[in-house]
């Protein structure tokens, strides 16, 4: 568990300047990226040293233009207005393969190069062609991994909760965490039931969903999420809105999750008694909801503890672990997130740190305030997962009594 109470002053006065720097590089990032993705890796394999026979050279140079061609297109036609699924899944496939190819040809193409060198181990082209054989090996071994990661159910993660707070009849309350199914192109709805199973097993007495249900709209993803109509709680299941909702018709998922028989805690609460004792259980918008200009869509965490004893406990549902800052200098004990997928492929997840000030796991913010952050339930666009198992979280909450 890591302390960041001593820092939450400095993270909210920093980032301001850094983040504008972010911003600015990433509006940039769209037109550059393709472009280093594939030539990186064209040129460390190709032209580099390797002196391959003409033919490779150009059948392996025509490739890597085919995929810097097809990934934009496929993701523009699949995500943008067109919504095609087929598109969708090849170029989804294509950034991922790209990314991990990316990664372990810088790596390779520099650790394993000079190794080669100070072992003396053959000459200029035996070592360049060993990276080669190397980084392709490597990828194609982490792709299938992380094809079989990405797709397979998620293993239970389990962890005690202690909140000084907690009353002592609830504690042992079992909180299940599901967050970022992402239901989308490729149809999961065989996966989405096995996860479903795989809550109900964990007898719960409050089941969450913290957002990012789908990519699409719920009339489109409706028959992969369906099953969530099957959990089970012994008290209530809670869902709140994350940002790819609003990319998507985000009142449509509002009012299915609803009909599905899940709270949805939009800026508001309700109680969790048990054993005479009171929980909070809290909910907010995502906070890209206000710019998203649904009306009456935005974080409000004064609406959404409006009205709660302040002596109470509370819990809070935010998609984002970014939301921490106003989570604890409002007080609340523990804050439940997903997004940031703990990166997904590795090393991404430094890339997500510039953004979240968590990436997975327990954490403590200001006085008294813990945040969990869960790696995600399912995986976004790429279907593949490197380093950053999915999970479905079950979180037993302990008295400070």
């Amino acid at each position: 568990m890591t302390d960041t109470s001593s820092t939450g002053q400095a993270r909210g006065e920093a980032p301001a300047p850094r983040r504008r720097t972010l911003y600015r590089l990433m509006r940039y990032l769209p037109l550059v990226a393709p472009v280093l993705l594939w030539a990186v890796p064209c040129w460390v394999l190709l032209y580099a040293g390797q002196h391959w026979p003409a033919p490779v050279t150009a059948g392996g140079t025509a490739l890597f233009v085919l995929g810097l061609v097809a990934m934009p297109l496929g993701m523009a036609r699949g995500h943008g207005r067109r919504q095609q699924d087929a598109a969708a899944i090849l170029g989804d496939t294509l950034l991922g393969a790209s990314w991990v190819l990316f990664t372990w040809s810088v790596l390779l193409g520099v650790l394993l190069r000079l190794a080669l060198v100070v072992a003396g181990v053959g000459d200029g082209q035996d070592r360049a062609r060993a990276v080669t054989w190397a980084v392709l090996g490597v990828s194609a071994v982490l792709l299938v991994w992380g094809y079989a990661e990405a797709r397979r159910v998620p293993r239970v993660r389990r962890l005690d909760v202690r909140l000084p707070r907690l009353g002592a009849g609830l504690d042992g309350l079992r909180v299940v965490l599901v967050t970022d199914t992402h239901y989308g192109p490729l149809d999961r709805a065989r996966w989405s039931a096995r996860v479903c199973e795989t809550v109900n097993s964990l007898e719960a007495d409050l089941v969450c969903h913290t957002g990012d249900i789908a990519d699409g709209t719920a009339e489109r993803r409706r028959a992969q999420a369906a099953p969530l109509g099957t959990v089970r709680a012994t008290h209530a299941r809670v869902y709140v809105t994350g940002n790819h909702e609003y990319y998507s018709e985000a009142q449509g998922w509002v009012d299915l999750m609803d009909r599905l028989g899940w709270e949805p805690l939009r800026n508001r609460h309700l109680l969790l008694e048990r054993g005479g004792d009171t929980l909070v259980v809290a909910g907010v918008d995502d906070v890209t909801a206000e710019s998203s200009g649904l009306p009456g869509h935005r974080a409000h965490l004064a609406g959404a503890l409006d009205g709660a004893d302040p002596g109470l406990p509370v819990l809070l549902l935010a998609h984002q672990p970014a939301f921490v800052d106003r989570a604890a200098a409002a007080g609340v004990d523990l804050q439940l997130s997903g997004h940031t997928h703990g990166g997904q492929i590795w090393p991404f997840h430094h890339l997500v740190r510039l953004d979240q000030p968590a990436l997975a796991g327990l954490s403590h913010h200001g006085a008294r305030t813990v945040l969990y952050t869960s790696r995600g339930t399912g995986f976004w666009g790429p279907p593949f997962r490197v380093f950053a198992p999915s999970e479905i979280t079950l979180l037993v909450l302990r008295s400070g009594n």
